[in-house]
């Protein structure tokens, strides 16, 4: 399977301003970095993401594989960021059939860092077959602290969201942007670019700081992914979603904390592994 032509147009994640605190003292900080990435598909005008651009490529192709653009990477010929323009220029193999009519209809989310997607996202999750993944709960927990542990420009500037795809309980990749839906489809684009079947079957676990609403849940579907665990919480839409396609989404999950909300059977519990940090008394 041919890959796609890639440049590597990584840009600074964080800017330092002057801010002046609480004391009226006057301190340097970094603040992350938000560019405006338009994306060309065959010379056509498609889309402007905002992104920290970290890596533009992978969040170009994640875009176009979740957004059911293009069906598989060998119709991809190349992807070039230009920051100097702002633009990302596709080069598809074979052009894509019907891109009109495919991105005329757009529904609007709740996505930050989007806003949008196209309509036709929704029209196939019947299709959509998952993986028998089951985690355990020391799994869910050594999850957590590996992203309490990971070195990360919120650390250093906050503002931003990450998301992280795990196997068991290794971390196989951690992508921060301005926006959820951009870190998730970065993961998407690296999944793409992997040898064929070195993904496939149970074991991925998906993780957002972000609230699971009904296109992440979407998209973590149709990448594969049969449990996502999430810092926040979950929308009534990304609940239904969850449920139809017996997907096991996880949400709170702070510490020794959480609450799995749908497809419990696909966590493993061991709730003597909660005894040191009970939940408070309402």
């Amino acid at each position: 399977m041919p890959l796609p032509y890639l440049t590597e147009a990584r840009a600074p994640l964080t800017q330092e301003v002057a801010a002046v605190n609480e004391h009226g003292e006057r301190e340097a900080i970094a603040i992350p970095a938000e560019r405006d990435l338009t994306v060309y598909v065959d010379k056509r005008e498609l889309v402007t993401l905002m992104t920290l651009g970290a890596r533009p490529e992978w969040l170009v192709l994640g875009y176009l594989r979740n957004q059911r653009l293009v069906a598989g990477i060998d119709e991809v010929d190349s992807v070039t960021v230009d920051w100097e323009t702002g633009a990302a220029a596709v080069k598809t193999r074979s052009g894509i059939e019907r891109i009109e009519e495919r991105t005329a209809r757009r529904v609007v989310t709740t996505g930050c860092g989007q806003g949008s997607v196209f309509g036709g996202l929704m029209d196939e999750i019947e299709s959509i077959r998952l993986p028998d993944t089951v985690v355990t709960q020391a799994q869910l927990y050594a999850i957590v602290n590996a992203i309490r542990l990971q070195e990360s420009t919120y650390k250093s500037a906050g503002s931003v969201h990450g998301c992280a795809l795990f196997r068991g309980q290794e971390m196989l990749l951690f992508v921060e942007d301005v926006g959820r839906h951009n870190a998730i489809d970065t993961i998407a684009g690296w999944m793409w670019l992997q040898p064929p079947g070195s993904l496939d079957g149970p074991g991925l676990v998906f993780y957002t700081t972000g609230r699971l609403t009904s296109e992440m849940v979407i998209k973590a579907a149709q990448m594969g992914v049969a449990v996502v665990v999430s810092r926040s919480g979950i929308t009534q839409m990304g609940h239904q979603i969850a449920q139809q396609l017996g997907l096991c989404t996880i949400g709170r999950a702070t510490n020794r904390r959480f609450l799995c909300y749908t497809a419990q059977e696909r966590l493993t519990l061991q709730p003597g592994l909660a005894q040191q940090h009970p939940r408070p008394a309402a």
